[in-house]
């Protein structure tokens, strides 16, 4: 049986109701048109779901008539107990107002002396007063005749105990002034190194003797003090990790607002972070590289990703930006990168995974239109922002200190920590509790060697579906990059065009040399190119310059420049004349390390040729004498004198 009191209100004709601040009389209901006439004198018809919707409408003179509905969730907030109470009640009440219980199955006649047919209301009060008492439950006609009304306006609610509504506090009875303390001292806590309980507490017994005097409040016991404190704390990382604890404090008080984007390139975010394992760098030492992102919101694709063996320059922000924007069968070596020769990868991993290359030049490329950065002094530096304002690309600061303002790249690096550093030989954990021992010891991989493998797993993470990207009509399904790109460039209607080799030599730095009867010289290293023949000892034609021509070079690839055509147009490559005697990149850092070790030989610095056979072999030297540890000193691992990459 269904109780009445669920049952909702009805509009009749004549009821007065209260409608864009005046009051009107229903004078006729047509379907679901209501027509009304208002005490100002205006007549006019309305579609019944628009007067139900408007702000302030109310039946006149029908307030607390309509029950109010006690939704299960209500219910579920009330002691067990005291809803069986409840429901007790409204079985006998039910029956008083309808003759039969309110649980009773379909079909049941009602007893005689409840029968409406039979009996009146009165009468009906005064059986069930003595069918109660006969129960155990004594109670007068008065009480049942506030329950009926109770159940008229509320429901079961209606019949609960108020008192089991009554909202329970999480501190209990304790002391205001002790409560109160103790979320000071808590908020104190903050930006203090992690204590115990005991600290805390003799805190909190400090402060109230300060604003109250010595005495003047009693503590509650230690175990009382302590539950208090575990109320209070919750959330807050009081005796935890005080990196947590700074970063929950400097959460915003407002609602989260989370970082969208409708089209790729809308929003991308740069950011730069050490890795958690280690590589052995140009100069033959072992220390973690620098890793520098950029990650499109909108896709969550990885834009672009260098790894760099110290601190990250201004020039590698700008190198970024390069690689970005121009897809890697663009980039002028790229020819010569699909060379299995060039890869520092062994060359039978390289016949296993040809389709890498094939997945990289599918990999999308995305203009950005905003970058959010951080505050470094690289993306603060003149070479980005010029890059980014001849680009068109605005550049948007975070907040000081407020990580969650580029959060998808702060997340992007954990997944980077996870699906990628981890499984390295030489991975060091995120913290000294987490690493193993002596993980120097496992470090195989050189810094080029071991952007090669970055790459490679980069081009993975575009095609492995991605948490982040769920299509609305397909919330069971998980896109890829790829996917979130290819669906957000159909409904956007356009597709950015990316830059083409020109460009990309445009971002490189830049220097002006003279075109010498035996090339380019460049930091001691020559550069030539049978293209430069008819440029020797002439003048470039640029007066500020001094007739010097322009270059553009990568710091991190010493193999080859680009030389301006300031008489022709376009671009002339020269390589580095040595280039056929060094075995391995060779970056600015490693030329630098080998002109130093060529001078501790006491040989000429300036000797190129020198520092090109001293930088390879002293690498490799040391990578020998390296692996030439005793086996006893290390621990096992297949592959002697290769890379090990661990799965």
């Amino acid at each position: 049986m269904t109780a009445m009191a669920s049952r909702p209100g009805v509009l009749r004709v004549g009821d007065r109701v209260f409608f864009e601040d005046i009051e009107h009389t229903v004078v006729g209901i047509e379907g679901v048109a209501v027509r009304l006439h208002g005490d100002d004198g205006r007549d006019q018809a309305l579609l019944l779901p628009y007067l139900l919707s408007s702000d302030g409408l109310a039946l006149v003179g029908t307030a607390g008539d309509q029950a109010e509905f006690a939704s299960a969730g209500v219910l579920e907030a009330l002691p067990p107990g005291a809803v069986a109470e409840a429901r007790f009640w409204e079985r006998h009440v039910a029956e008083v107002e309808c003759g039969l219980p309110a649980d009773a199955p379909p079909g049941t006649r009602p007893k005689l002396e409840y029968d409406p047919a039979c009996t009146i209301l009165a009468e009906r009060e005064t059986a069930k007063a003595a069918e109660l008492a006969a129960l155990g439950r004594p109670v007068g006609r008065r009480t049942l005749q506030r329950m009926r009304a109770r159940y008229r306006a509320q429901g079961l609610l209606g019949l609960v105990d108020h008192r089991a509504m009554r909202p329970s506090s999480p501190t209990g009875r304790a002391d205001q002034r002790v409560i109160d303390a103790i979320v000071r001292a808590i908020g104190e806590e903050t930006d203090t190194s992690t204590g115990t309980r005991s600290r805390l507490m003799r805190r909190v017994e400090r402060l109230l003797e300060a604003e109250h005097g010595p005495g003047t409040v009693a503590m509650p016991s230690r175990a009382a003090f302590y539950r208090l404190v575990e109320q209070l704390s919750t959330g807050r990382h009081t005796f935890s990790a005080a990196t947590t604890r700074r970063q929950n404090a400097n959460r915003p008080a407002g609602p989260f607002t989370p970082t969208t984007a409708s089209r790729p390139g809308e929003q991308v975010q740069i950011d730069t972070t050490k890795l958690d394992l280690l590589a052995v760098l140009d100069d033959g030492t072992v220390r973690r590289p620098e890793l520098t992102i950029a990650v499109d919101i909108a896709t969550r694709t990885i834009c672009a990703a260098v790894l760099r063996p110290e601190s990250t320059k201004a020039v590698d922000a700008a190198l970024l930006l390069a690689k970005m924007l121009v897809p890697e069968p663009m980039r002028p070596a790229w020819p010569r990168a699909l060379a299995a020769s060039a890869s520092r990868l062994p060359h039978a991993r390289l016949l296993a995974i040809d389709a890498r290359f094939e997945h990289a030049a599918a990999k999308p490329v995305i203009v950005p239109e905003t970058i959010v950065t951080d505050h470094g002094t690289v993306y603060l530096s003149q070479t980005f922002t010029a890059a980014c304002q001849r680009l068109g690309i605005s550049v948007q600061l975070a907040h000081p200190g407020t990580p969650t303002d580029k959060g998808v790249v702060e997340r992007t690096f954990s997944s980077i920590n996870t699906l990628f550093c981890q499984h390295v030989a030489s991975y060091t954990g995120r913290d000294v509790s987490r690493r193993g021992t002596d993980p120097a010891r496992k470090a195989a991989f050189s810094l080029p060697e071991l952007d090669d493998l970055l790459q490679e797993w980069v081009i993975h993470w575009q095609m492995r579906p991605h948490d982040g990207l769920v299509h609305p009509f397909l919330p069971g399904r998980s896109l890829s990059p790829n996917d979130a790109y290819a669906l957000q460039v159909a409904a956007s209607g356009y597709l950015p065009m990316p830059l083409g080799p020109s460009d990309y030599i445009e971002l490189l730095p830049v220097t002006w040399r003279v075109i010498n009867d035996y090339g380019i010289r460049i930091a001691h290293r020559t550069y030539d190119a049978p293209e430069l023949a008819a440029y020797r000892r002439q003048s470039s034609g640029v007066a500020v310059q001094r007739g010097k021509w322009e270059v553009h070079y990568d710091p991190h690839d010493l193999s080859h420049v680009f030389v301006r055509n300031h008489r022709d147009g376009g671009w002339i490559t020269a390589e580095w004349t040595l280039l056929p005697l060094v075995a391995r990149p060779f970056s600015d850092a490693l030329w630098r390390q080998a002109r130093r070790q060529v001078v501790e030989r006491g040989q000429d610095g300036d000797d190129q040729t020198a520092a090109s056979q001293g930088g390879d072999s002293a690498a490799v030297c040391r990578g020998t004498q390296r692996r030439r540890r005793p086996r006893r000193d290390r621990p096992d691992r297949a592959g002697q004198g290769h890379p090990v990459w661990c799965l």
